[in-house]
């Protein structure tokens, strides 16, 4: 574990025996942890925010989100996705089994309440971060449509971070049996019932969640996104979350909002992180304070 200074994370890798790194199924899944601590000093134990990740980022460029939530008194804790991150690589299933994502937040949330008392707890997620936060509420995955897009009945969404997808999880996965069988846990129900709000910024595969489990959803919701986002679209990705839970709310970051404006170095909106980061904050400590 690193212990830098008090405006950069704690840094701390940990190990699910319960599944296998996808490099080497000898050893355990890593979950590699970033931890803020607050600014300020709330009365113990202080109120935890998760935060996931984007398509191939890292829990370690979230920043822009975790800098609001401690100054405004949040512990927050953002992670790695094995096989989805810049800091390990990436493998096929990173990007094709996302149902993982929320699994890894679960299970860090059991390591840190091993340790001590969490607090209530929220989760944030930005892109593909944005369906693992709504899973911890109840999102589901449809395997059917899941099985169509990577069966290549059903285009897949173009993914720069991993060009050719379909084929590195084809060499994988080389007969239907074997594809079906890794599947078999894309639709489980993740809900993890610590999680008591869920603020999305972006979020992705809208179209891959099914409408019902999104009706079941019952802790608020807060969604903000891009008007010109051409990687996840309002109308494909945005509007499945915002018209079928029952909680949610949301609006436009801005009109000319792009969805790399979010971690591009030269953003054509500099001002968006800062806006939504501070929108998160304002929302959990309205449903977690």
């Amino acid at each position: 574990m690193t212990n830098p200074g008090p405006e950069q994370p704690r840094i701390r890798v940990l190990y699910d025996e319960s599944r296998r790194d996808l490099r080497d199924p000898a050893r355990p899944r890593p979950v590699r942890l970033y931890l803020w601590e607050p600014s300020t000093r709330p009365a113990p134990p202080a109120p935890l925010v998760v935060v996931s990740h984007g398509t191939g980022g890292s829990g370690g460029d979230m920043g822009w989100l975790a800098h609001p939530l401690r100054e405004a008194g949040f512990r927050v804790l953002a992670l790695d996705h094995h096989g989805n991150n810049h800091v390990d690589g990436y493998e096929p299933e990173g990007f094709a089994h996302v149902w993982h994502r929320p699994i890894d937040v679960s299970f860090a949330l059991d390591v840190l309440a091993q340790e001590g008392p969490l607090g209530p707890v929220g989760a944030a997620g930005f892109s593909l971060g944005g369906y693992t936060v709504a899973a911890l509420a109840g999102a589901r995955i449809d395997p059917h449509v899941l099985w169509a897009v990577l069966g290549g009945a059903v285009p897949l969404p173009d993914i720069p971070e991993f060009p050719g997808l379909l084929e590195a999880l084809l060499e994988r996965y080389p007969d239907e049996e074997s594809s079906r069988r890794v599947l078999e846990g894309a639709g489980a129900d993740l809900t993890d019932a610590r999680v008591r709000a869920v603020f999305q910024v972006a979020p992705g595969i809208g179209g891959f969640v099914t409408p019902a489990s999104l009706a079941t959803v019952r802790v608020p919701v807060g969604i903000r996104w891009g008007g010109a986002d051409t990687v996840n679209p309002y109308d494909v990705d945005i509007r499945p979350y915002l018209d079928h839970i029952p909680t949610a709310t949301g609006r436009s970051a801005g009109p000319d909002v792009r969805h790399d404006d979010f971690f591009a170095e030269d953003p054509a909106d500099p001002g968006v992180r800062h806006r939504v980061g501070r929108e998160a904050a304002s929302f959990f400590l309205r449903h977690l304070v």
